[in-house]
């Protein structure tokens, strides 16, 4: 979902919000890095189906049987660095203990994206949005339940609604986002954050 730059600032705006390093072979993670890294670079310079898992490889420096130890193909390496990228960002609220009510890091999503912009585009052209959207919905259900579960202002929710609600939350949240890309990114990634957090609890303290 990044070039090597942004993936950097992610782990920093988080303290190295993927912990997987303590229980990866360091030499492991760096490898997959930076085969996604490639295989993001080379996306944003030629279409996806114009790329060979022989050009990522050059690219990453990498060994051909290293690739397949970790991915079945390229599509493999793609959505496996997607799902690395949701999947750290969905929970990190979780991870750090953060103590306010919000439910989910909007603002830091909305600005990784803003700084992809690039990327988001080649992702549209390509027609791998849609596959890339539903991982994300999907891991941010999954937090955003689990954040549910652990704050005392959610505590009134029935516990049998708040997957459902869950749901409904990480699609209008992803909607939100396809919004706020399509228009222009005019408001501050803070503010969508701010707008977000007031739907979600004039949504979920009404659910009760």
């Amino acid at each position: 979902m990044s070039t090597r730059r942004n993936r950097t600032e992610r782990r920093l705006v988080f303290r190295n919000l993927d912990d997987r390093g303590k229980k990866e072979d360091q030499r492991v993670r760096r490898t997959r890095d930076r085969l996604g890294d490639a295989l993001v670079e080379l996306l944003l310079k030629k279409p996806f189906d114009d790329i060979t898992v022989h050009d990522v490889l050059v690219r990453a420096r990498v060994s051909r049987s290293t690739f397949y130890a970790h991915y079945r193909d390229k599509n493999d390496l793609f959505l496996s660095d997607a799902e690395d990228f949701f999947e750290g960002m969905a929970t990190a609220l979780t991870r750090f203990e953060d103590k306010s009510e919000r439910v989910a890091p909007v603002e830091e999503l909305f600005a990784h994206i803003g700084e992809a912009r690039a990327f988001y585009n080649v992702l549209v052209e390509s027609g791998r949005l849609h596959d890339v959207m539903d991982l994300g919905k999907e891991h941010f259900a999954r937090g955003i339940e689990r954040r549910l579960n652990e704050m005392p202002r959610a505590r009134t929710i029935p516990l049998e609604r708040r997957g459902a609600i869950a749901h409904g939350l990480a699609g209008s949240l992803f909607s939100l986002l396809t919004w706020w890309v399509q228009t222009g990114m005019n408001a501050p990634p803070n503010e969508m954050d701010k707008l977000f957090h007031r739907l979600v609890w004039t949504g979920a303290d009404g659910a009760l």
